[in-house]
C-alpha cells in the first residue's frame, strides 16, 4: 500500500491523536502532524486543548485544510475549573473553559469536542457527591446550549477510576446524558478504559447503541495495537452490530513524544515506542482489518 492510501471501505472516519506525532500545539507542529496523519492513511486528527492559549486557530485551520484532514478536539478539566465541584466559583471557571474550548474547536474547523468534560482530570480523593453531580448536569446543559450555536457536538468520554470519579462505565454515561437531555451530547467509549472498567468489549458498545458517537481505540498498555491483551475482535464485532458510523481514533502515548508536563498528567512513565510512523501505519492497517473481519463475520 502506498503512503496516503487506505483500504477502509466503511462509513467510519479513521483518526489518530496528535500526541502520536507531537506534544506541541503551535500551527507548524500541528500542520506537520496533519500531513503525517494523511500520509499514514488517516482522515482525522484529534487535538488536545491542553495548551489552548498557545494555539493559533486560523493558521492551524489553514494547515488542516491544506493537508486534507478533519479535526476533533478533546480536553479534561483542571481542579480549579471542575464542573463537578461543590464550589460555584470553580464550576463557573469550568463552564468558561468549556465555552472557550467549544469556540476554539469551531475556529479550527471542528465539530466534535470530547473528553472528560465533566470533571477534573486525575485520581479523585473521594466519590462524586450528589451536589457535584447536580452541578455537572446544570453546567453541561448550559455548555451544550452554547455549543449548538457553533455546530459542535459534545462527547462524554468514559474514563477509568484513576482519571475520574464521575463516568467509569457506559451505563453511567448514558444516565448522565439522559439527565443533561441535550441533542448534541453523545457517548464516547475508549477500549483502553473499557479494558479496566467494563466486563468485556461488547456490552458497553451495545448498551450505548446509537448514542455512541466517538471511539478511542488503544491497547491496554497504550502501545502498538494488537500487541496487548484487549479482545479487539469482539470490539469490532460490537461496533458492527450497532451499525456504528462515527469516528474511530487511534490513541497511543509515549514519553518519547509527549511533552514532559503532559506525560506526567497522563502517567506516561516510559517510552512505549520511538517510531511513531511505524506505530501509526500499523494501527491504520489493524483498524481496517478489524472492520473487514467484523463485517465478514456478520454476513455468515
Amino acid at each position: 500500500m502506498k503512503a496516503g492510501m487506505t483500504v477502509n471501505k466503511y462509513p467510519n472516519t479513521i483518526g489518530v491523536h496528535a500526541l502520536v506525532w507531537t506534544g506541541q500545539v503551535d500551527a507548524d507542529s500541528l500542520g506537520a502532524a496533519a500531513r503525517q496523519s494523511k500520509a499514514a492513511g488517516y482522515d482525522l486528527l484529534e487535538l488536545s486543548l491542553h495548551d489552548i492559549e498557545e494555539m493559533d486557530f486560523a493558521a492551524s485551520r489553514a494547515a488542516f485544510a491544506e493537508a486534507g484532514v478533519e479535526i476533533a478536539c478533546s480536553r479534561g478539566l483542571a481542579h480549579d475549573a471542575d464542573v463537578s465541584s461543590e464550589d460555584p466559583a470553580i464550576v463557573d471557571r469550568g463552564v468558561g473553559l468549556l465555552v472557550e474550548s467549544i469556540e476554539a474547536t469551531a475556529a479550527m474547523g471542528g465539530t466534535i469536542l470530547t473528553g472528560a468534560l465533566y470533571s477534573a482530570f486525575g485520581k479523585a480523593a473521594q466519590p462524586l457527591s450528589a451536589k457535584g453531580r447536580e452541578n455537572i448536569v446544570s453546567a453541561l446543559r448550559t455548555v451544550a446550549e452554547h455549543a449548538v450555536g457553533f455546530g459542535v457536538t459534545l462527547g462524554l468520554e468514559v474514563c477509568n477510576r484513576y482519571e475520574t470519579n464521575v463516568l467509569n462505565t457506559a451505563r453511567q454515561a448514558i444516565a448522565l446524558a439522559d439527565d443533561i437531555d441535550a441533542d448534541n451530547i453523545m457517548i464516547h467509549l475508549d477500549s483502553y478504559h473499557m479494558n479496566i472498567e467494563e466486563p468485556n468489549q461488547v456490552r458497553p458498545i451495545l448498551e450505548a447503541g446509537d448514542r455512541l458517537g466517538y471511539i478511542h481505540i488503544g491497547e491496554n498498555n497504550r502501545g502498538f495495537l494488537g500487541s496487548g491483551i484487549i479482545d479487539f475482535a469482539t470490539h469490532f464485532w460490537a461496533l458492527q452490530q450497532i451499525g456504528y458510523e462515527g469516528p474511530i481514533t487511534f490513541e497511543s502515548f509515549s514519553s518519547a513524544i509527549v511533552s514532559k508536563s503532559l506525560s506526567n498528567d497522563l502517567a506516561i512513565w516510559r517510552n512505549l515506542w520511538d517510531d511513531n510512523v511505524q506505530l501509526a501505519t500499523l494501527a491504520r492497517y489493524f483498524i481496517d482489518n478489524g472492520l473487514v473481519a467484523a463485517a465478514t463475520a456478520a454476513l455468515r
